[in-house]
């Protein structure tokens, strides 16, 4: 490190170059190693408050939502592209990376977020001779390549191929089983050629299938039924290598296909031998998911590093655990709480057993993710099943039956669409605040705060901080901008360019890729109140308020959510009229409860109006499921900002004619219906779409709108934006059941879930929010 003082007596020297050209590759990256090009941020506040009184005064969420692998940014920029990460400079007090931020000198550079003086090294200085090659002077948003080991991958990459494994339930029905069998069609047309495939099935037994040869041979090894016995009595090893049981998809295709047309449910028969029971008494049951998935992880680990760097499990499943290890008592879920006083909303949230927890961190160390895919309307405790996807790095799906799934429609989605692996999430911020609480599908580092592993992370999956002042002061220096950085360490696959030859390619070659992407955002200060609600991201909000509210339901109940919901938003109210009462041309007795003054906050009491009526905050006694809960948590802690407010409060747009929009949102209520004598309209409730002709709407209108008009278009553009695949449905008011659209209509709908009695629910919920305000307000004022 060269002297501080040799570094101040040399005058400030910033190059000012062109941005560099965005990276584009050369050469074509099949679907699912396709890299995106930037990270999207968005903030509660771009103004941030000044101390934590100010914070307070103003009663909004403090923090920011991240997706790190997302294919544009909050912008649509993408990042400037460099080598070597590991060379870039690190603040040796906070260990912050260098950026364009940071004040340079000749011989050194001051750190933006901590204000430290350090020196460059030889390496450094030399490059930086040429400020037009280092990207780092100039940019803010940067990704850069990392050099690999050879042993992880690098090199030729024959050791980085992409391995599947679909994990088939035969303790199912013959619905069950054909729609596994389609949703596994389209999962081959979507795997990435070069990628190695294995099927494995599971009920009172494993099979494990060889579909190398011309005809699929299966081997089974039977599944201990207690519990407590020590594992198979065959390993899967044993009863079929490894690479016997991986295929590759490009040649094995057709044999993978006639391997799927053999599967057939489990007898009665079959689950009665096992168990010793007679076949007559066995109607359901003999689901060994603990033990085959416990097994099938034990079973890749041998090769993870050798064969593949990430291994993907498919786990379909038609019900609950009930045989050999990590069993499910279902018993739980009836109405034995309500004779026992309990409360299921508070119940049936936790997990039974840490089996399915302590299960992922297994798979964590073998790299592999498990997604779950469960297709089932009876109670299959999602709480307990859930840790194995999420924390895994995978996702939860879950489908109330098989007529009407998308299944196949989502598994494509979900191979095709671009992912990362082996990735660490880091956030870093100026030392006058820090990160409080942090939310998403990860598990944080046992060693280091603020650092959360991620196994696989797509280009939807989404994150979330928020933050705390770390003194009292607040930001000691109220001109200075407060400064966050993010770092996103992560692995892609890419293929490998083969020279072609007069010999045959066994298969396509990939190499490992391991990327830094560093992003460091300045943020201003507010001088005032009113300066932190003009900067207002409503959706950045919600998104922190539903982490929260999932939080606080997952550890005290449901009931204490909606609780914590409503009094945040009466607590918000006040705060912004207290801060309108400043200004004495307001009557004293005037409550705004319309956020009028400010339009950054207009949507926030119907997205909480919203939230409230959602199934993630409806009460057991309401009908509400306690899987179908547990999946919209899973699904709103992944979702961004904009798509969990969709999924929140729909929007509702109108139009004229299929080819003319008329209002780009209205309010959910039948009186918007009325008001606007637009004909059509379509509703984005984000894993639904619903295009309504209204009764009164003109007959020569076409229907369904035809396939080439704006209105389809706009439809074709928000499936393909999804990470689900919404459904589709289009009805005509007055001829056809348009039940599903009218309960989209919630603002006619009381807030406790009592329907249309009153046909004034959320007038009736302001009224009852300014009621509230008003006792604050009397309460404070003293009077």
């Amino acid at each position: 490190r060269q002297s501080e003082s040799q570094g101040q007596c040399v005058r400030s020297w910033r190059p000012r170059v062109a941005p560099p050209r965005p990276f584009r590759p050369t050469s074509p990256i099949p679907a699912g190693a396709r890299d995106p090009v930037a990270m999207a941020v968005r903030a509660t506040v771009s103004r941030f408050p000044v101390t934590q009184g100010a914070l307070d005064e103003c009663g909004i969420q403090w923090g920011i939502s991240v997706t790190p692998f997302t294919a544009a940014d909050e912008t649509g920029q993408p990042p400037a592209t460099a080598g070597r990460g590991d060379r870039l400079p690190r603040c040796e007090r906070c260990w912050a990376y260098f950026n364009t931020y940071c004040d340079v000198e000749r011989w050194g550079w001051a750190c933006a977020l901590c204000s430290t003086l350090n020196g460059f090294d030889d390496d450094a200085l030399h490059r930086f001779q040429r400020p037009e090659a280092c990207p780092e002077l100039n940019a803010s948003f940067i990704d850069f390549e990392m050099p690999v080991d050879v042993a992880d991958g690098a090199g030729d990459g024959v050791l980085a191929r992409p391995v599947y494994v679909a994990a088939v339930d035969l303790a199912c029905s013959e619905e069950f089983l054909e729609l596994i069998k389609s949703a596994l069609l389209a999962a081959l047309e979507a795997l990435i050629p070069g990628s190695l495939f294995g099927l494995m099935t599971f009920s009172h037994k494993i099979g494990l299938y060889d579909v190398q040869g011309p005809v699929p041979v299966v081997k089974n090894v039977f599944i201990p039924p207690d519990s407590e016995e020590d594992g198979l009595a065959v390993a899967l090893e044993d009863a079929m290598p490894l690479l016997s049981f991986l295929a590759l998809v490009d040649t094995c295709k057709d044999q993978i296909a006639a391997a799927l047309d053999t599967l057939r449910p489990t007898s009665s028969w079959e689950r009665g031998a096992a168990s010793g029971q007679e076949a007559d008494t066995v109607l359901l049951g003999g689901r060994g998911f603990g033990t085959a998935m416990s097994s099938l992880i034990d079973y890749l680990s041998s090769e993870y590093g050798s064969t593949f760097a990430l291994a993907r499990v498919f786990a379909f499943l038609s019900g609950a655990p009930d045989y050999g290890d990590g069993q499910l008592d279902t018993r739980r879920y009836g109405e034995q709480y309500a004779s026992k006083g309990e409360d299921a909303d508070l119940a049936l949230l936790p997990e039974q057993i840490p089996f399915y927890r302590d299960l992922a961190a297994v798979a964590v160390q073998a790299g592999v993710c498990v997604d779950i895919f469960a297709v089932t309307d009876e109670y299959t405790d999602l709480a307990s099943l859930k840790f194995l996807s999420i924390e895994s790095g995978g996702s939860l799906f879950l489908y109330a039956n098989a007529d009407d799934s998308t299944l196949p429609q989502d598994i494509y989605r979900l191979l095709s669409r671009p992912y990362a692996f082996g990735c660490v999430l880091r956030l870093r911020t100026s030392p006058d605040f820090e990160p409080g609480h942090s939310y998403g599908h990860f598990f944080p580092d046992p060693q280091y705060e603020n650092v959360q592993h991620i196994i696989c992370c797509d280009s939807f999956a989404t994150y979330a901080y928020d933050f705390d002042f770390t003194h009292a002061d607040g930001f000691s220096r109220h001109t200075e901008p407060a400064v966050v950085q993010i770092a996103f360490q992560y692995s892609v696959i890419e293929p490998v360019e083969v020279a072609s030859g007069n010999g045959p390619q066994s298969y396509p070659r990939f190499c490992l890729k391991r990327r830094l992407r560093i992003r460091t955002l300045q943020y201003r200060p507010a001088n005032n109140i009113n300066e932190i609600y003009d900067s207002v991201d409503q959706e950045a909000v919600l998104h922190i308020l539903v982490h929260k509210v999932i939080l606080v339901s997952l550890e005290n109940g449901v009931r204490e959510g909606r609780n914590s919901v409503h009094d945040w938003l009466a607590i918000l109210i006040t705060r912004y009229n207290d801060a309108l009462r400043s200004d004495p041309r307001t009557p004293e007795s005037h409550i705004d409860i319309d956020f009028s003054q400010c339009p950054h906050l207009q949507m926030i009491p119907q997205f909480v109006f919203g939230l409230l009526r959602s199934p993630l905050l409806r009460l057991h006694e309401e009908g509400i499921h306690p899987d179908y809960r547990i999946y919209l948590q899973c699904l709103f802690s992944s979702l961004e900002p904009s798509s969990l407010a969709k999924a929140i409060y729909p929007l509702l747009i109108s139009y004229s004619s299929p080819n003319k929009q008329a209002f780009p949102r209205h309010t959910l209520s039948r009186a918007a219906l009325t008001m606007s004598e637009s004909p059509i309209f379509l509703l984005d409730a984000f894993t639904n779409l619903v295009v309504y002709y209204s009764s009164t709407a003109d007959p020569s209108l076409p229907f369904p709108p035809p396939h080439d008009c704006l209105l389809r278009t706009t439809i074709n553009a928000l499936k393909q934006d999804r990470c689900i695949t919404p459904k589709l449905m289009i009805v005509r008011g007055g001829q056809d059941d348009s039940s599903l659209f009218e309960n989209y209509l919630i603002e006619e709908q009381d807030v406790d879930g009592s329907g249309y009695a009153s046909g004034n629910g959320f007038i009736s919920f302001r009224e009852g929010i300014r009621n509230e305000v008003a006792e604050i307000l009397k309460e404070e004022s003293g009077s």
